[in-house]
């Protein structure tokens, strides 16, 4: 008999809903470091004059006092049980639709692997980040 147990890996995500354009990360953990690492790629990849606002749930590295936010991001962390208002939740549901589900994978590796592979899969469909994370009430703040 073999004890069976889970390994994980997570996506991180920062998109743009009026273009798509996304800055992701791969990691095989999920806390206040890791966020720090996300937080701090995402505040590099940008021009020095621009600012982001990023829409977050609440979860607990998402608002650790522990974490630095970089001065040129603002979070904005949305009401509990309210994924309706986040974007990102349907693109998390369109990857474990189309491309995570009912997979067996057997190291850490593999299933970080699997999440890459789907996401430069998701990233070549032409607009999908775009239309899966464009909602109304963002439309109307962005312009």
């Amino acid at each position: 008999m073999q004890q069976l147990g889970y390994l994980w890996a997570y996506i991180f995500t920062a998109i743009r809903p009026a273009t798509g354009e996304d800055v992701t990360l791969v990691l095989p953990t999920v806390d206040t470091a890791a966020m720090q690492v996300f937080l701090d790629h995402v505040a590099a990849s940008r021009p020095a004059d621009a600012h982001l606002v990023m829409v977050l749930d609440g979860a607990g590295w998402h608002v650790s006092r522990d974490l630095a936010v970089p001065a040129n991001i603002t979070l904005v962390i949305l009401p509990p049980y309210s994924p309706e208002l986040n974007p990102v939740e349907r693109v998390w549901l369109y990857l474990r639709e189309r491309f995570l589900s009912l997979r067996l994978l057997h190291s850490t590796d593999a299933i970080i692997n699997a999440c890459c592979d789907a996401w430069m899969r998701l990233v070549a469909e032409t607009d999908r980040i775009r239309s899966l994370c464009s909602y109304p009430w963002i439309e109307k703040v962005a312009s």
